[in-house]
């Protein structure tokens, strides 16, 4: 007979950090561990946290169907919320958070190629230390993410695009668009006042084991963007 999975719901992230370090293998994923602890988290006030100011601060709790709805995030973030609003269902939406996918580090999902495109970081907190991880560094390997053991993932940092930059998340999926893509890719660029394109990113995901950052800024930087541009680029 299989012994039961014990559950205690923390109050804080401190006591979340706490029970994670005294229990290693207080987490599941995919059936492939049966801990001897789940812990909760959901109720935790500093997970559940949007914060739109100069930078985008979203707690690790926060579900993504807040973030897609959110107007200041349409309005100065609309990649973010774009991209949030391609992910599966309104249902599953409505349950899956932030931090869970980042931790997850399934790379066939469309929000992380969408954080390394805009150079958003990931926070991270233990019993010990507190480190801020660039999203582009946090993917590691298939479901694996560079968190030490004992670490918890609080949140997520997106800095806001300086002006003349935009944005786009496209997701290819051979049947419906809640289906995981085949392909997914975020680009995001900036031109100055005359159309010169001063930087360019593209990721890919889905392609990889991480989110895939494509070369394509040498081909663009310092060119005016129009079609034949972007086709080389191509």
């Amino acid at each position: 007979m299989t012994e039961p999975v014990a559950f205690r719901r923390a109050e804080s992230v401190e006591e979340a950090c706490a029970l994670l370090a005294e229990h290693e293998d207080a987490l599941m994923r995919q059936g492939l561990v049966r801990p001897e602890l789940l812990i909760g988290v959901r109720h935790i006030p500093r997970l559940r946290e949007i914060e739109p100011d100069g930078v985008l601060r979203l707690g690790a709790g926060v579900p993504l169907r807040a973030v897609e709805h959110h107007p200041a995030i349409q309005e100065r973030w609309p990649l973010v919320a774009e991209t949030l609003r391609k992910v599966a269902t309104p249902r599953i939406r409505n349950m899956a958070t932030i931090g869970g996918g980042l931790a997850h580090a399934d790379p066939a999902q469309d929000p992380p190629a969408m954080f390394v495109a805009l150079d958003a970081r990931v926070l991270v907190v233990s019993t010990s230390s507190a480190r801020t991880i660039p999203a582009s560094e946090f993917f590691v390997d298939y479901y694996e993410t560079s968190l030490d053991e004992g670490e918890l993932v609080v949140g997520v940092e997106v800095p806001a695009l300086p002006r003349g930059s935009a944005g786009v998340f496209l997701k290819y999926t051979p049947r419906s668009v809640e289906d995981y893509a085949t392909v997914s890719a975020a680009a995001v660029v900036r031109l100055d006042a005359d159309g010169v394109c001063q930087a360019a990113r593209l990721v890919l995901g889905a392609v990889g084991v991480v989110p895939v950052v494509v070369p394509v800024a040498e081909a663009l930087v310092g060119r005016p963007v129009v079609e034949t541009t972007a086709r080389a680029a191509a």
